[in-house]
C-alpha cells in the first residue's frame, strides 16, 4: 500500500429540510446526515486565501484524491470530515477517465474560519 493513500475520511450527506407547508427547502438538516467511512484516500493541502475586511476570514483549501479505479459518492453540498476538520465540498466532483474507464476521483474541499 502506498503512503499516499493512507487517510480515512467520513463523508456526510444531509437531507434537505421541509418547511411547514411540505415544501423542500435549500437548507440541509446536518443533525440527520448520513455518514459513510472511506479508507485509503489522500487528503492534501490546496490553495488558501485570507480576507481582512470587517471580519478576518481564512478559507483553507484541501483536495481529496482516490486511488486508481476508486470513486466516492460525493456531490456539491456534501461535507467531509478529514484530518480532524469539517470540510465542505467546493464545486463539482472531478471524475477522471482514461480510455473510457474511470481512473480516479478528485474533490476540492474548503474550510472557512472567521
Amino acid at each position: 500500500m502506498s503512503v499516499h493513500y493512507a487517510q480515512t475520511v467520513v463523508l456526510l450527506r444531509a437531507p434537505f429540510l421541509v418547511d411547514r407547508y411540505g415544501n423542500t427547502t435549500s437548507v440541509r438538516d446536518w443533525a440527520n446526515a448520513t455518514r459513510t467511512t472511506v479508507r485509503r484516500v489522500a487528503v492534501q493541502p490546496d490553495a488558501s486565501t485570507e480576507d481582512e475586511g470587517d471580519r478576518p476570514v481564512v478559507v483553507s483549501g484541501w483536495r481529496l484524491i482516490t486511488r486508481r479505479g476508486v470513486d466516492v459518492d460525493l456531490a456539491p453540498g456534501d461535507r467531509v470530515v478529514a484530518l480532524g476538520r469539517l470540510l465542505d465540498v467546493d464545486g463539482d466532483v472531478a471524475r477522471w477517465t482514461l480510455s473510457g474507464r474511470h481512473h480516479h476521483t478528485e474533490v476540492r474541499l474548503k474550510e472557512v474560519s472567521g
